[in-house]
């Protein structure tokens, strides 16, 4: 495992960083094979702010994209919620993928026309990622593990990027550009 460790408005003592790459070594273990891991350790200037040493961490393994953020009053303690919260993704996307195993491959989301976009609020960030093939339902599973209400991806069967969403009754919906 590759472990990158940053500093954003803080000064990574070595001893931060070797508590880091010993907490984030529990996930070596559950995971196949986690290739990347990069941590961004941070702290808000602002004082109001009660949780401000921030930890962040993105996980590249063979299967999911794994993020989480924790703050807290202090470096350790959010690094431990950080890697709290990445151990319970990283169980819920195995349970996932047995029962997907169990049940077999289950019914695509019926694909919905793209809403028109309206004039709004500016842009005030851009993010860039490796868009990858897969299947909706491999989709889905990154959905739920990433915890956003949509996810970008490229359609192994077509070729095109596809945009799976949740809706508000909780299921997905699927859009596909023609």
């Amino acid at each position: 495992m590759r472990l990158q460790v940053k500093g954003r408005n803080v000064e990574v003592s070595e001893q931060i960083r070797t508590y880091a790459e010993e907490k984030l070594s529990k996930l070596e273990r559950q995971l196949a094979d986690p290739t990347r891991v990069e941590l961004e350790l941070a702290v808000e200037r602002n004082p109001s702010i009660p949780g401000n040493h921030v930890a962040e961490a993105t996980v590249w393994t063979k299967g999911p994209v794994l993020r989480a953020r924790e703050s807290s009053s202090d470096m350790k303690a959010s690094i431990d919620q950080l890697v709290d919260k990445l151990e319970r993704q990283v169980k819920r996307y195995r349970q996932k993928r047995r029962r997907s195993r169990r049940q077999g491959d289950g019914g695509v989301p019926e694909p919905l026309p793209a809403a028109p976009s309206e004039g709004g609020p500016a842009i005030v960030k851009t993010k860039q990622f490796a868009v990858k093939p897969m299947s909706p339902d491999e989709a889905a599973l990154q959905l739920e593990l990433v915890g956003h209400d949509f996810f970008v991806f490229r359609n192994a069967d077509s070729g095109r990027v596809n945009v799976l969403y949740r809706r508000r009754d909780g299921d997905y919906g699927l859009i596909e550009p023609q």
